[in-house]
């Protein structure tokens, strides 16, 4: 049995007269009332009583009537799912943010975009740090993360930094350098300050690039501590345990116990936002989140008191 042979039924039943369905389906009626013929042998009962005038369904071609309109139903919304998820309006994306990058106005701004343009895909969630999700990528596991700066590079995985974003002085409340809160403060004027750092040891990423700032500026940081987490960076801060440099767009965390200085422009310290997926991705819908998510860094146009503070890069 083919679905052809359903179709042809079907267009019997309802038009009552094998010539009209003929006409219907654009096929000659001896064709057609063979097809007929050979679905009727093939089920082992008559569809049909056949009149001079035209067809009458049997007692079985009735109840067959319904389950063949249901099979070529279910049929065409299977085509039209399949349909979707080659275009990439459907299935499902894994994305992965950190910390850092989820309070970012980018990260809600982009979720926003892509539910707006393709509202039938399933997004999913990870957060971690930034090897955690280079690691996740690479392994297929998720298709896309947006984080800092990379802390590995793998050839298979591809790497584009939409913005760069100021980093701002992270110190307690009560210190002495946070009387001038809105006053640029040379990087040189932390030279004797105890450091808190998210990072992994002798990793790469966002702070080993302070640390190599802080260098080529003539001293090194004395670091007292490093974490994993940004809020567990503000944490000690507001704690009064020493001082940190973060990312502009986390000036809100624990601000009743924490001054945020913005940094002289010279010499630039920034916080990238950077893309990273798989070159040989082949899930359309993830294309379609990585095609929206590059539109939106090379178009960023952040809102509000924090519009000074990003830089788009595409």
């Amino acid at each position: 049995m083919e679905l052809r042979h359903l179709r042809y039924f079907v267009a019997v039943a309802e038009e009552g007269s094998f010539t009209r369905a003929a006409l219907r389906l654009s096929i000659q009626q001896p064709p057609l009332s063979q097809q007929v013929k050979q679905l009727e042998q093939e089920l082992g009962f008559c569809l049909f009583d056949r009149h001079p005038r035209g067809v009458e369904l049997t007692a079985g071609g009735t109840v067959f009537l319904e389950e063949a309109r249901a099979i070529l139903g279910d049929v065409q919304a299977a085509v039209r799912k399949a349909s979707r998820a080659a275009e990439g309006l459907a299935g499902s994306v894994a994305v992965g943010f950190t910390m850092s990058v989820a309070v970012h106005q980018l990260a809600p701004a982009l979720l926003r975009e892509f539910r707006s343009q393709c509202p039938g895909v399933a997004l999913e969630f990870r957060e971690g740090n930034a090897a955690e999700l280079t690691d996740l990528v690479a392994a297929g596991q998720i298709q896309a993360a947006l984080l800092r700066a990379p802390v590995a590079r793998m050839p298979e995985l591809v790497f584009v930094t939409l913005l760069q974003e100021e980093m701002r002085v992270a110190l307690p409340k009560f210190h002495t350098l946070a009387d001038q809160p809105e006053r640029p403060l040379a990087l040189t004027a932390l030279a004797e300050e105890p450091f808190i750092l998210v990072r992994r040891p002798g990793a790469p990423g966002m702070y080993a690039d302070l640390l190599t700032t802080c260098q080529q500026q003539g001293f090194n940081p004395r670091i007292v501590a490093q974490v994993e987490h940004m809020l567990t960076n503000l944490m000690l801060v507001a704690a009064g345990v020493g001082i940190s440099v973060v990312p502009a767009s986390m000036r809100d965390v624990h601000r009743e116990r924490v001054v945020y200085r913005p940094l002289a422009k010279t010499p630039p310290v920034v916080a990238p936002i950077t893309l990273v997926y798989r070159g040989e991705e082949r899930n359309p819908a993830a294309l379609h989140f990585l095609r929206i998510t590059k539109d939106l860094g090379r178009n960023w146009k952040p809102s509000g008191a924090g519009s000074r503070l990003d830089s788009p890069l595409l």
